[in-house]
Protein backbone atom coordinates (compact mmCIF):
# COMPACT_ATOMS: atom_id res chain seq x y z
CA UNK A 1 0.00 0.00 0.00
CA UNK A 2 1.29 3.71 -1.04
CA UNK A 3 1.66 6.09 1.57
CA UNK A 4 -1.01 8.83 1.51
CA UNK A 5 0.95 12.67 1.27
CA UNK A 6 -0.59 15.14 2.71
CA UNK A 7 -0.09 19.27 2.07
CA UNK A 8 -1.43 21.35 5.20
CA UNK A 9 -1.71 24.94 5.03
CA UNK A 10 -0.96 26.36 9.25
CA UNK A 11 -3.41 28.72 10.02
CA UNK A 12 -4.63 30.56 13.33
CA UNK A 13 -7.95 29.39 13.17
CA UNK A 14 -8.91 27.59 9.98
CA UNK A 15 -6.52 25.08 8.21
CA UNK A 16 -6.20 23.79 4.96
CA UNK A 17 -5.94 20.01 3.71
CA UNK A 18 -4.72 18.89 0.48
CA UNK A 19 -4.24 15.20 -0.68
CA UNK A 20 -4.90 12.75 -3.18
CA UNK A 21 -6.12 9.21 -2.35
CA UNK A 22 -3.94 6.47 -3.56
CA UNK A 23 -6.07 4.20 -4.18
CA UNK A 24 -9.10 6.33 -6.10
CA UNK A 25 -7.16 8.89 -7.37
CA UNK A 26 -9.15 11.30 -6.05
CA UNK A 27 -8.32 14.42 -5.02
CA UNK A 28 -9.27 15.62 -1.27
CA UNK A 29 -9.74 18.97 0.01
CA UNK A 30 -11.00 19.98 3.14
CA UNK A 31 -10.83 23.11 5.81
CA UNK A 32 -10.50 22.23 9.58
CA UNK A 33 -10.46 24.57 12.66
CA UNK A 34 -7.65 24.23 14.99
CA UNK A 35 -9.03 21.97 17.75
CA UNK A 36 -10.34 19.27 14.59
CA UNK A 37 -6.61 18.64 13.01
CA UNK A 38 -5.26 16.75 16.01
CA UNK A 39 -8.38 14.32 15.68
CA UNK A 40 -8.68 14.12 11.59
CA UNK A 41 -5.02 12.76 11.78
CA UNK A 42 -5.44 10.40 14.89
CA UNK A 43 -7.97 8.46 12.63
CA UNK A 44 -6.01 8.45 9.58
CA UNK A 45 -3.21 5.55 8.58
CA UNK A 46 0.48 6.47 9.03
CA UNK A 47 1.12 9.29 6.55
CA UNK A 48 3.87 12.30 5.02
CA UNK A 49 2.40 15.27 6.41
CA UNK A 50 4.39 18.05 4.35
CA UNK A 51 3.79 21.78 6.34
CA UNK A 52 6.01 25.16 5.32
CA UNK A 53 8.26 26.35 7.79
CA UNK A 54 6.40 29.00 9.59
CA UNK A 55 5.13 30.11 13.01
CA UNK A 56 3.80 26.84 15.11
CA UNK A 57 5.19 24.79 12.48
CA UNK A 58 7.68 23.06 15.19
CA UNK A 59 4.26 22.85 17.72
CA UNK A 60 2.22 20.97 15.15
CA UNK A 61 5.47 18.75 13.70
CA UNK A 62 5.58 17.50 17.12
CA UNK A 63 2.23 16.61 18.00
CA UNK A 64 1.58 14.99 14.20
CA UNK A 65 4.92 12.73 14.60
CA UNK A 66 3.33 11.55 17.88
CA UNK A 67 0.76 10.37 16.43
CA UNK A 68 3.00 8.03 13.99
CA UNK A 69 3.14 9.96 10.88
CA UNK A 70 6.12 11.52 8.78
CA UNK A 71 6.50 15.12 8.98
CA UNK A 72 8.28 17.16 6.71
CA UNK A 73 8.99 20.67 7.13
CA UNK A 74 9.84 22.64 3.64
CA UNK A 75 10.87 26.48 3.83
CA UNK A 76 8.73 29.21 2.49
CA UNK A 77 10.98 30.18 -0.40
CA UNK A 78 11.12 26.82 -1.77
CA UNK A 79 6.58 26.37 -1.91
CA UNK A 80 6.12 29.50 -3.35
CA UNK A 81 7.13 28.62 -7.42
CA UNK A 82 4.27 25.66 -6.74
CA UNK A 83 1.70 28.08 -6.40
CA UNK A 84 -0.68 28.11 -9.59
CA UNK A 85 -2.42 30.98 -9.45
CA UNK A 86 -3.74 33.59 -6.41
CA UNK A 87 -2.10 32.86 -2.85
CA UNK A 88 -5.19 31.54 -0.76
CA UNK A 89 -5.34 28.56 1.45
CA UNK A 90 -6.31 25.88 -0.78
CA UNK A 91 -3.55 26.80 -3.40
CA UNK A 92 -1.02 27.22 -0.79
CA UNK A 93 -2.15 23.96 0.41
CA UNK A 94 -1.89 22.59 -2.87
CA UNK A 95 1.60 23.85 -3.54
CA UNK A 96 3.21 21.86 -0.31
CA UNK A 97 1.95 18.75 -1.41
CA UNK A 98 3.39 18.96 -4.45
CA UNK A 99 6.61 20.68 -3.28
CA UNK A 100 7.29 17.90 -0.88
CA UNK A 101 7.62 15.54 -3.91
CA UNK A 102 10.18 16.60 -5.71
CA UNK A 103 13.00 14.29 -4.99
CA UNK A 104 15.88 17.29 -4.21
CA UNK A 105 13.45 18.99 -1.97
CA UNK A 106 15.25 20.38 1.30
CA UNK A 107 13.80 19.76 4.74
CA UNK A 108 13.87 21.59 8.32
CA UNK A 109 14.61 19.73 11.09
CA UNK A 110 11.72 19.86 13.64
CA UNK A 111 12.78 21.36 16.68
CA UNK A 112 12.75 19.60 20.24
CA UNK A 113 10.48 22.16 23.00
CA UNK A 114 13.85 22.16 24.78
CA UNK A 115 15.74 23.79 21.87
CA UNK A 116 12.55 26.07 21.38
CA UNK A 117 13.08 27.47 24.54
CA UNK A 118 16.55 28.18 24.32
CA UNK A 119 15.46 29.93 20.75
CA UNK A 120 13.22 32.35 22.94
CA UNK A 121 16.05 33.18 25.39
CA UNK A 122 17.28 34.57 22.50
CA UNK A 123 14.75 36.03 20.65
CA UNK A 124 13.72 38.01 24.09
CA UNK A 125 17.24 38.91 24.72
CA UNK A 126 18.13 40.59 21.09
CA UNK A 127 14.47 42.08 21.33
CA UNK A 128 15.82 43.95 25.22
CA UNK A 129 19.50 44.44 23.48
CA UNK A 130 17.64 46.65 20.44
CA UNK A 131 15.42 48.47 23.39
CA UNK A 132 18.50 49.52 25.58
CA UNK A 133 20.59 50.04 22.44
CA UNK A 134 17.64 52.32 21.53
CA UNK A 135 17.10 54.11 24.64
CA UNK A 136 21.05 54.69 25.27
CA UNK A 137 21.36 56.37 22.00
CA UNK A 138 18.53 58.47 22.97
CA UNK A 139 20.19 59.40 26.40
CA UNK A 140 23.43 60.42 24.89
CA UNK A 141 21.88 62.87 22.02
CA UNK A 142 19.21 64.35 24.05
CA UNK A 143 22.52 65.15 27.15
CA UNK A 144 24.33 66.08 24.47
CA UNK A 145 22.00 69.09 23.62
CA UNK A 146 22.84 70.08 26.87
CA UNK A 147 26.35 70.05 26.71
CA UNK A 148 26.66 67.34 29.03
CA UNK A 149 29.05 64.13 26.78
CA UNK A 150 28.53 60.76 27.35
CA UNK A 151 31.17 58.02 27.32
CA UNK A 152 29.31 55.54 24.24
CA UNK A 153 27.38 52.05 25.28
CA UNK A 154 25.17 51.43 28.19
CA UNK A 155 28.34 51.07 30.78
CA UNK A 156 28.56 55.42 29.82
CA UNK A 157 25.00 55.61 31.86
CA UNK A 158 26.86 56.09 35.07
CA UNK A 159 28.61 59.27 33.57
CA UNK A 160 24.62 59.81 32.20
CA UNK A 161 23.38 59.90 36.49
CA UNK A 162 26.39 62.13 37.05
CA UNK A 163 25.97 64.37 34.40
CA UNK A 164 22.08 64.98 35.23
CA UNK A 165 22.94 65.57 38.82
CA UNK A 166 25.39 68.57 37.29
CA UNK A 167 22.82 69.78 35.24
CA UNK A 168 20.09 69.52 37.94
CA UNK A 169 19.87 73.72 39.05
CA UNK A 170 20.46 74.32 35.30
CA UNK A 171 17.28 72.32 33.88
CA UNK A 172 13.44 72.34 34.31
CA UNK A 173 12.90 70.04 37.26
CA UNK A 174 10.49 67.99 34.52
CA UNK A 175 13.30 67.80 32.27
CA UNK A 176 15.47 66.76 34.99
CA UNK A 177 12.60 63.91 36.19
CA UNK A 178 11.98 62.65 32.69
CA UNK A 179 15.52 61.76 32.22
CA UNK A 180 16.22 59.89 35.04
CA UNK A 181 13.00 57.76 34.47
CA UNK A 182 14.91 56.90 31.11
CA UNK A 183 17.88 55.85 33.18
CA UNK A 184 15.96 53.45 35.57
CA UNK A 185 14.49 51.77 32.47
CA UNK A 186 17.75 51.30 30.99
CA UNK A 187 19.07 50.04 33.88
CA UNK A 188 16.16 47.55 34.28
CA UNK A 189 16.52 46.48 30.66
CA UNK A 190 20.38 45.78 31.79
CA UNK A 191 19.24 43.71 34.59
CA UNK A 192 16.59 41.70 32.67
CA UNK A 193 19.19 41.08 30.15
CA UNK A 194 21.71 39.60 32.59
CA UNK A 195 19.25 37.34 33.82
CA UNK A 196 18.49 35.68 30.60
CA UNK A 197 22.49 35.22 30.02
CA UNK A 198 22.69 33.92 33.90
CA UNK A 199 19.34 31.30 32.64
CA UNK A 200 21.41 30.16 29.33
CA UNK A 201 24.20 30.01 31.15
CA UNK A 202 23.02 27.21 33.78
CA UNK A 203 21.09 25.55 30.59
CA UNK A 204 24.98 25.33 29.00
CA UNK A 205 26.32 23.38 32.20
CA UNK A 206 23.76 20.55 31.84
CA UNK A 207 24.05 20.15 28.19
CA UNK A 208 27.00 17.96 26.77
CA UNK A 209 27.15 19.41 23.55
CA UNK A 210 27.25 22.90 24.14
CA UNK A 211 30.46 22.35 26.43
CA UNK A 212 31.75 20.82 23.32
CA UNK A 213 31.03 23.63 21.55
CA UNK A 214 32.36 26.15 23.96
CA UNK A 215 35.84 24.72 23.05
CA UNK A 216 35.99 25.87 19.64
CA UNK A 217 37.66 28.82 19.56
CA UNK A 218 35.22 32.09 18.94
CA UNK A 219 32.22 30.19 20.21
CA UNK A 220 30.92 31.42 23.32
CA UNK A 221 27.54 30.79 25.64
CA UNK A 222 25.04 32.87 23.03
CA UNK A 223 27.27 31.27 19.87
CA UNK A 224 27.18 27.28 21.22
CA UNK A 225 23.25 27.47 22.46
CA UNK A 226 21.92 29.24 19.62
CA UNK A 227 24.00 27.16 17.36
CA UNK A 228 22.23 23.95 19.26
CA UNK A 229 18.73 25.35 19.00
CA UNK A 230 18.94 26.65 15.26
CA UNK A 231 20.69 23.69 13.83
CA UNK A 232 17.80 21.31 15.38
CA UNK A 233 19.13 17.34 13.85
CA UNK A 234 22.86 18.03 12.90
CA UNK A 235 22.26 14.94 10.00
CA UNK A 236 19.50 17.38 8.38
CA UNK A 237 22.81 18.84 6.40
CA UNK A 238 25.15 16.80 4.36
CA UNK A 239 28.45 18.39 4.90
CA UNK A 240 29.60 21.34 7.24
CA UNK A 241 29.49 23.09 3.76
CA UNK A 242 25.65 22.94 3.48
CA UNK A 243 24.90 23.95 7.07
CA UNK A 244 27.25 26.94 6.35
CA UNK A 245 25.38 27.52 3.41
CA UNK A 246 22.21 27.67 5.29
CA UNK A 247 23.69 30.68 7.19
CA UNK A 248 24.68 32.56 4.00
CA UNK A 249 28.52 32.39 4.91
CA UNK A 250 29.15 30.82 1.40
CA UNK A 251 29.66 32.93 -1.63
CA UNK A 252 27.47 34.11 -3.69
CA UNK A 253 27.30 32.68 -7.48
CA UNK A 254 26.60 34.20 -10.98
CA UNK A 255 27.56 32.21 -13.81
CA UNK A 256 26.57 31.89 -17.55
CA UNK A 257 27.87 29.37 -20.55
CA UNK A 258 29.51 27.34 -18.21
CA UNK A 259 31.48 30.50 -16.52
CA UNK A 260 31.24 31.19 -12.49
CA UNK A 261 31.67 34.29 -10.90
CA UNK A 262 31.80 33.99 -6.98
CA UNK A 263 30.13 37.40 -5.62
CA UNK A 264 29.92 38.35 -1.65
CA UNK A 265 28.48 36.20 0.71
CA UNK A 266 24.90 35.11 0.17
CA UNK A 267 23.98 36.06 3.76
CA UNK A 268 20.64 33.86 3.32
CA UNK A 269 19.42 31.88 6.85
CA UNK A 270 19.19 32.64 9.99
CA UNK A 271 20.73 36.14 10.67
CA UNK A 272 21.18 36.56 14.43
CA UNK A 273 23.39 33.28 14.02
CA UNK A 274 25.50 34.42 11.48
CA UNK A 275 26.31 37.71 13.19
CA UNK A 276 27.13 35.77 16.86
CA UNK A 277 29.62 33.72 13.99
CA UNK A 278 31.01 36.75 12.37
CA UNK A 279 31.58 38.36 16.08
CA UNK A 280 33.20 35.56 17.32
CA UNK A 281 35.54 35.09 14.27
CA UNK A 282 36.21 38.86 15.10
CA UNK A 283 37.23 38.49 18.49
CA UNK A 284 39.45 35.74 17.16
CA UNK A 285 41.72 37.99 15.02
CA UNK A 286 41.68 40.64 17.31
CA UNK A 287 42.91 39.24 20.78
CA UNK A 288 44.53 35.70 19.57
CA UNK A 289 48.41 36.57 19.76
CA UNK A 290 49.30 33.41 17.76
CA UNK A 291 47.67 32.52 14.58
CA UNK A 292 47.62 29.51 11.93
CA UNK A 293 49.54 29.22 9.26
CA UNK A 294 46.40 29.23 6.98
CA UNK A 295 44.94 32.40 8.82
CA UNK A 296 48.57 34.23 8.33
CA UNK A 297 48.52 33.53 4.75
CA UNK A 298 44.33 34.28 4.88
CA UNK A 299 45.18 37.73 6.36
CA UNK A 300 48.43 38.59 4.27
CA UNK A 301 46.28 38.36 1.09
CA UNK A 302 43.21 39.50 2.09
CA UNK A 303 41.17 42.40 3.71
CA UNK A 304 40.39 41.69 7.29
CA UNK A 305 36.87 41.70 6.79
CA UNK A 306 37.40 39.20 4.85
CA UNK A 307 39.41 37.15 7.04
CA UNK A 308 36.70 37.45 9.31
CA UNK A 309 33.49 36.03 7.73
CA UNK A 310 36.50 33.14 6.24
CA UNK A 311 37.10 32.45 9.76
CA UNK A 312 33.27 32.83 10.48
CA UNK A 313 32.50 29.96 7.62
CA UNK A 314 35.28 27.60 9.32
CA UNK A 315 33.89 27.96 12.45
CA UNK A 316 30.27 27.13 11.46
CA UNK A 317 31.81 24.19 9.55
CA UNK A 318 33.15 22.91 12.86
CA UNK A 319 30.36 23.47 15.13
CA UNK A 320 28.52 20.95 12.13
CA UNK A 321 31.33 18.29 12.41
CA UNK A 322 31.00 18.05 16.47
CA UNK A 323 27.53 18.10 16.49
CA UNK A 324 26.90 15.61 13.57
CA UNK A 325 29.58 13.05 14.76
CA UNK A 326 29.53 13.49 18.34
CA UNK A 327 33.09 14.65 18.89
CA UNK A 328 35.28 16.92 20.89
CA UNK A 329 37.15 20.16 19.83
CA UNK A 330 40.65 18.98 18.50
CA UNK A 331 42.98 22.18 17.68
CA UNK A 332 45.03 21.48 14.89
CA UNK A 333 42.70 18.50 13.61
CA UNK A 334 43.43 17.65 9.84
CA UNK A 335 40.58 15.68 7.87
CA UNK A 336 41.83 13.29 5.98
CA UNK A 337 39.54 12.31 2.76
CA UNK A 338 38.24 8.47 2.66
Amino acid sequence: MKTTTFGLDLAKRVFQIHWVDMETGEIGKRQLKRDQVRPFFANRAPAVVAMEACGSAHYWARQLTGLGHDVRLIAAHFVRPFVKRNKTDAADAQAIWEAVQRPEMRFVAIKSEAQQGVLTLHRVREQLMKMRRMQVNQMHGLLYEFGAGVPAGPHGMTHAARALTELADTLPAMVIETLREQLQRIEALTHDIAAIERRLAAWQREDEAAKRLMAIPGVGLLSASAAIATIGDASTFRSGREFAAFLGLVPRQSGTGGRVKLLGISKRGDVYLRTLLIHGARSVLTHQKQFSEHLQHLLARRPFNVAVVALANKIARTIWALLAHGRTYEHGYVAHAA
